[in-house]
């Protein structure tokens, strides 16, 4: 009799211990299965989607516009140095 009140012990402590782990973590666990529900959906396709990531550096656009006539331009004016 004492071993079976040993496991049934041992079987709630980590029956609570799991629960007491999901409600700790729960946001970082929501998270995780959200993106492997969504990486192992049939239809997804990473190409398709539309991410800046890796977008090139546009620092100049315009090489041959003057950095003053467009105030708002956040590049900074190019320096030559001789």
């Amino acid at each position: 009799m004492g071993a079976v009140t040993t496991v049934l012990i041992a079987i709630g402590g980590v029956i609570l211990g799991w629960i007491t782990i999901e409600i700790a973590c729960k946001p970082c666990l929501e998270k995780g299965r959200d993106a492997i529900d969504h990486n192992l959906h049939p239809d997804y396709d990473p190409d398709d989607q539309d991410n800046n990531i890796r977008a090139p550096l546009n620092l100049n656009p315009d090489p041959d516009s003057n950095p003053s006539e467009h105030p708002d331009s956040t590049t900074p004016p190019l320096i030559k140095s001789v």
